[in-house]
């Protein structure tokens, strides 16, 4: 074996370190997919991970191609539904999310939805929120996992579809959203880690 590793794996093995044993944390399929995995099999035996679709604490054999795949119920302890999964978020019993976007502002919150000044004609649609809104919302870290692009880090989101801190300090609380360390981390591939602004 050479030794050799792309900067995507390296932002991978630097997501895993972040995840402590005994934790639970929130997944989508993909980088936190396989950050959350290798987690599991090295550091931190004992983490509960959590798919959005009713996956609760999978021995995951393979990397799922989805959310709702069979492979996150495998050998799980609860095979359940979005709706409690949710609920569970806002119960406050998940630690850790990890999300991703398009972009990203300097308060932490994400655009998944288009790229473009005209929402009914974007330059880009993009998926949307999925269950990002809720797990940026009610999880007690957000750990965002991303390209380190110029495209990406931007002054102003061209669509706000999931909350950091808003506009700033007190602008999360006076939305109605948990008073949240949000984001704990970025992560990305140029290997370096950009703290939430200090309240």
């Amino acid at each position: 074996m050479s030794g050799a590793y792309n900067a995507m794996e390296l932002t991978i093995c630097c997501a895993a370190r972040l995840l402590e044993d005994g934790r639970t944390v929130a997944v989508g399929t993909g980088v936190p997919c396989a950050a959350a995995m290798l987690a599991q099999r090295t550091s931190a035996p004992r983490l509960c991970i959590v798919f959005e679709a009713g996956g609760i604490a999978p021995q995951l054999p393979t990397m799922p191609i989805s959310v709702g795949d069979s492979r996150t119920f495998y050998r799980a302890l609860m095979a359940t539904s979005m709706a409690d999964v949710m609920e569970t978020c806002q119960r406050g019993m998940i630690d850790y999310t990890f999300l991703g976007g398009a972009q990203i502002d300097a308060y932490g919150n994400l655009n998944s939805t288009m790229i473009g000044a005209d929402y009914a004609r974007p330059h880009v649609r993009l998926p949307g929120s999925g269950g990002a809104n809720d797990l940026a919302s009610l999880c007690w870290r957000v750990l965002v996992v991303t390209n380190h692009d110029r495209r990406r880090f931007v002054e102003k989101l061209d669509f706000l579809t999931t909350p950091g801190y808003l506009t700033g300090p007190g602008a999360r609380e006076a939305a109605g959203l948990p008073s949240l360390p949000l984001p704990s981390s970025v992560r990305t591939t140029s290997r370096f880690t950009r703290r939430a602004p200090s309240r």
